[in-house]
């Protein structure tokens, strides 16, 4: 006896069958799955660099702290023991001058008071101002750069202050203002007290500010200063610097040093704050607790190091239109290939950051770029806010739910199409 053949209506069944159990299948094998990205270390400043993967491996120095920041992206690019609680000594002009800066005029006149002259006796650096003796502010601050001069810092601090103790609030106020997080300062000159401390990475904040002031780094990087002759003074008062690597006669000389400040207690030894600029990438330097006449050559070690092994990237703008930033400092021969993205959205803005190996490395703010043609650009809009109002309204649950029904639906479908074909 022949086999019937099968009817082509029953194979469009079988087909029907076929197609109902793809879908049933892709219900069950296409449910979306979720996974929660790892979070990201964006604390550059809490890592030690060398265990960076990738990274150039830094210098060893002999002095207690140091930290190279990178001044246009805030990257640290070498740190040791860069948040060790330690003293600053006379590195702590760099805020007295960042203040008087951003609170005064150059041209304004500041008159010795008995607060300044307290500070010719003190057992520091001075230039034997005299009592009502008038100096301009401009002088005011070379005496305290290239002078060191504890008595004009004083007085310096009480004309912005109206008293020195308000001008250390002003100064420790400042210093948080700029991220410094273990920072006290008690008095404007750096003399030693136990209570006053630093660390090399908030120096290199305060730094970083004060470089940042265009008035700062011609005043830091002098190495002579005469103030002509006062209402006071019988003559004028030439200034000489000891800061080294400004100096082109000095075998620590640092071309393309901006300034800085050496400093040196018996509780601090050597301190040395300083930047440099080179290639439009400018970096700041900050070595604390070294041994004397070191510091300025562990310096220039570090900032060639900085300057050797690092380079600045422009990125693209891709999806988006840049307002600011954009730029990052990676290893040299890195590309922009080699960095991962974080997107913030901020308002009608975004918040870009870039990483290097999981360190910050650069940020930007960015706005999204408008559509040529608007209507696709409202519909992606609401196609978005629908997609992320789904997503959001669902769980594992609905998904378990509607898998387990599918799987007896292709179960069933099964069985029938079994049925069919025996027939």
């Amino acid at each position: 006896m022949k086999k019937q053949k099968k009817s082509p209506c029953r194979k469009r069944t079988v087909f029907s069958l076929l197609l109902s159990a793809g879908l049933s299948a892709s219900l069950i094998l296409g449910s979306p799955a979720f996974a929660e990205e790892a979070a990201t270390d964006t604390a550059a400043s809490s890592i030690t660099t060398n265990q960076i993967s990738g990274w150039p491996q830094g210098p060893e120095i002999t002095s207690e702290a140091a930290v190279i920041l990178e001044d246009s992206t805030g990257t640290t690019l070498y740190a040791k023991n860069m948040d060790e609680v330690l003293y600053p000594g006379s590195t702590v002009k760099i805020m007295t001058c960042l203040l008087a800066l951003e609170n005064s005029n150059l041209t304004d006149e500041v008159t010795m008071t008995a607060t300044g002259v307290s500070g010719v006796t003190d057992g520091g650096a001075n230039i034997s101002a005299q009592l009502d003796e008038v100096f301009t502010m401009e002088q005011c601050l070379y005496a305290i750069m290239v002078a060191s001069a504890n008595d004009i810092a004083l007085q310096v601090a009480e004309h912005i202050g109206g008293s020195v103790e308000n001008f250390v609030a002003m100064m420790n106020t400042r210093a948080a203002q700029l991220g410094c997080t273990n920072t006290v300062f008690t008095n404007p000159t750096g003399l030693p007290d136990e209570n006053q401390h630093t660390t090399a990475h908030d120096m290199a904040l305060i730094m970083k500010a004060a470089t940042e002031n265009p008035s700062f780094s011609p005043i830091a990087s002098a190495n002579t200063y005469t103030i002509p002759a006062t209402n006071v003074s019988g003559g004028a008062r030439s200034l000489t610097s000891k800061f080294t690597m400004t100096n082109n006669s000095s075998d620590a000389y640092y071309q393309g040093c901006l300034g800085g400040k050496e400093g040196f207690t018996e509780a601090s030894q050597s301190t040395l704050v300083c930047s440099a600029q080179r290639n439009d990438v400018t970096l700041i330097c900050v070595i604390l607790k070294g041994a004397s006449s070191q510091t300025d050559d562990e310096a220039i070690t570090l900032l060639d190091y900085g300057f050797s092994n690092f380079q600045l990237l422009t990125l693209g703008q891709d999806d988006f239109s840049l307002m600011s930033g954009g730029q990052v400092i990676v290893p040299a021969g890195a590309s922009a290939d080699s960095l991962t993205i974080q997107d913030t959205p901020a308002g009608d803005q975004v918040n870009r950051t870039y990483f290097y190996s999981g360190v910050q490395v650069g940020t930007a703010v960015m706005e999204p770029e408008q559509e040529q043609d608007t209507s696709l650009y409202t519909n992606g809009q609401a196609n978005m806010e629908a997609a992320k109002a789904y997503s959001q309204s669902t769980s594992y649950v609905p998904y378990a739910v509607i898998g387990g029904v599918a799987f007896l639906i292709l179960l069933l479908l099964f069985i029938k199409m079994i049925k069919i074909i025996k027939s």
